[in-house]
């Protein structure tokens, strides 16, 4: 397994229309979005028993930690791989347990026999590659969601730039905040720095802003963070409705190249 460009393939699926509501009530297992390289390993290898043991520890950390990060080493470096997992600030730690274990089924059924792979659920992310990526800025974005439009509000925009402006000056890796019927909710992946996280939180605000303007709700997703708002708990209505009341934007081509280092 030589360490050459690979393509990273982003599986979105159509139950973003049907997205939940912010809240710790959320179902954390709804699916966002996933991919797999395209590099594949050789069965029966140390590789193949290294990821085998990376899933198990993530499974396991997941128990008692809301975030970790792993490395396994082999006989060469081409048996090493790494590995995260994080789960929603406000998760419980039995529902985050139950999240990345589902996750990590995912991944395993969808990127069966590839190199690396990852899935974002509703309450959690998940991440594997032989190509480090631990501690790694990406600020790609990788989903974009934005409801209907309400027609400018000025109480109501206002409200939501307030409360979007709060998550972007606050500390820590989650955030969560609210004014009036507005919610937010922004999060950065645990192997970031503190400058790092705001680096990435003010561009996906900001891109949310921008690309969502007056919307009920919007999701904005990069690579190692995400912002969320909703108004009057647009994202709870649409998903009752049953059917799409926004758009989705289907990221790059659904293709995304990743560079071995």
């Amino acid at each position: 397994m030589s360490k050459t460009p690979l393509s990273f393939t982003i599986f979105l699926s159509l139950t973003l229309f049907f997205f939940p509501s912010i809240t710790a009530s959320s179902i954390t297992d709804r699916y966002l979005y996933g991919g797999c390289t395209q590099q594949k390993y050789t069965p029966n290898s140390p590789y193949e028993s290294n990821l085998n043991s990376m899933l198990t520890s993530l499974v396991n950390s997941a128990t008692y930690l809301s975030y970790n990060n792993f490395t396994m080493v082999g006989g060469s470096q081409q048996d090493v791989i790494y590995g995260l997992y994080q789960c929603r600030g406000d998760l419980s730690m039995p529902d985050c347990a139950t999240c990345v274990a589902r996750a990590v089924t995912k991944a395993g059924d969808m990127c069966r026999g590839s190199c690396g792979g990852a899935v974002q659920l509703d309450g959690c992310y998940v991440k594997y590659d032989n190509a480090t990526f631990l501690g790694v800025e990406d600020k790609v974005v990788v989903l974009k969601q934005c409801g209907p439009s309400v027609g400018y509000n000025p109480e109501g925009m206002g409200s939501r730039d307030a409360v979007l402006g709060g998550l972007a000056g606050s500390g820590g890796p989650f955030r969560e905040g609210g004014s009036g019927v507005v919610r937010g909710v922004a999060q950065c992946m645990g192997d970031l720095s503190y400058g790092e996280c705001q680096d990435c939180l003010s561009e996906a605000i900001a891109k949310l802003k921008s690309d969502c303007g007056t919307a009920d709700y919007g999701d904005m997703f990069l690579g190692k963070c995400y912002a969320r708002y909703s108004i009057g708990g647009a994202h709870q209505a649409s998903k009752a409705h049953g059917k799409a009341r926004g758009h989705v934007l289907l990221i790059v081509a659904l293709l995304i190249l990743v560079s071995s280092l």
